[in-house]
């Protein structure tokens, strides 16, 4: 599905947000989005998992 896409993409955003919000240069902004980007994906993989399942159990 979506979510880890969508979770990646929402991620790397505030990351870059939040980097810029802090005076960073083009590498901090990037290593933010990065990292923030690989978190998102994975909250977006176990709610994947969390609505599969819960879709099994029905």
């Amino acid at each position: 599905m979506i979510f880890p896409l969508a979770g990646m993409l929402i991620g790397a955003i505030l990351g870059i947000i939040g980097a810029r919000r802090r005076g960073g240069k083009v590498l901090d902004l990037l290593q933010w989005g990065a990292v923030l980007a690989m978190i998102g994906g994975l909250i977006g993989l176990f709610t994947l998992v969390f609505i599969e399942r819960a879709a099994m159990a029905v």
